[in-house]
């Protein structure tokens, strides 16, 4: 649709006939995200707020589906990039961040783990030079004082604040750690995410296990078996052995319907459970 026809669809925008409404608004969410710059430029110039409440609902509409047809891309083709995923999640709450910042980021604390690596160093003392650089240098720590902030989930708000739940600071851990190539995965651990140094020649089974939320405490497999004790929970693989890709990112937005559940957020818990179902179905 050419530039002409859409500023005259948005011009209609404060019309009272629900119906004409109605019909303008699903025309302009099926042109996608190409309308939205003008839609912005319409609520700036207007001093209508009926006009710029729904001009700020169909933006929204218009990225949510944006949102969910990434995630189902993802899912099919993608599911080996953790960052992206995260980075799809990010997008429902800042739609408008420069992702390029986190990627730098990323980036650097690679770069400086990177720095002081040396190839014959244990597993033990590589996990020792990731918490250096991740907890002591950089400072990312566990969000005690609000743990069921919905920002916990979100993976830029962790960098920038330095803060963030056992899955966000794990899956953070997870990601310098192998671009380093350093075999360290997350696990599905009930009510606490954490991570495993695998061995590579012996099918990916842990070494030992590391508490992120803790500052990168080491673990052995009996710690994880006496905590599925308390829960009373077998000693599933489920468990105990890496987890894809695709259930982290699950298990991100299921923390994140919690935390606006816990806030009085139905709207948003209701759209966090509709892109959960995208990445559940068959």
């Amino acid at each position: 649709m050419k530039e002409k026809e859409l500023k005259a669809l948005i011009s209609l925008l404060d019309d009272p006939d629900s119906e004409i409404f109605s019909q303008v608004e699903q025309h302009l969410v099926t042109c996608g995200p190409e309308v939205i710059p003008l839609l912005e430029e319409f609520w700036e110039a207007s001093f209508d707020v009926l006009s710029q409440t729904r001009i700020e609902n169909i933006i929204h509409r218009i990225q949510f589906d944006q949102i969910k047809h990434e995630l189902q891309l993802w899912k099919i083709s993608n599911s080996d990039d953790l960052l992206e995923g995260l980075l799809i999640v990010n997008r429902y709450q800042y739609p408008a961040l420069d992702e390029d910042v986190v990627h730098f980021q990323i980036a650097e604390l690679r770069r400086n783990a990177w720095y002081h690596l040396m190839y014959d160093m244990s597993p033990i003392e590589k996990v020792k030079l990731l918490n250096n650089i991740l907890f002591r240098e950089f400072g990312l720590s566990g969000n005690t004082t609000n743990y069921h902030d919905p920002q916990n989930s979100f993976i830029h708000k962790v960098l920038e604040s330095k803060k963030g739940n056992p899955i966000t600071l794990s899956c953070i851990y997870t990601i310098v750690a192998q671009k380093l190539d350093i075999p360290i995965y997350g696990i599905n651990l009930p009510k606490h995410f954490v991570a495993a140094y695998v061995d590579n020649e012996a099918e990916n089974l842990p070494l030992f296990y590391i508490n992120i939320f803790n500052r990168g405490q080491i673990m052995k497999q009996e710690d994880i078996l006496s905590f599925l004790k308390q829960l009373n929970l077998p000693p599933s693989d489920d468990y105990i052995l890496p987890c894809s890709n695709l259930a982290i990112v699950k298990r991100v937005l299921r923390n994140l319907m919690t935390a606006y559940e816990n806030q009085g957020n139905i709207e948003k818990k209701d759209e966090i459970s509709l892109l959960l179902q995208i990445l559940e179905e068959d």
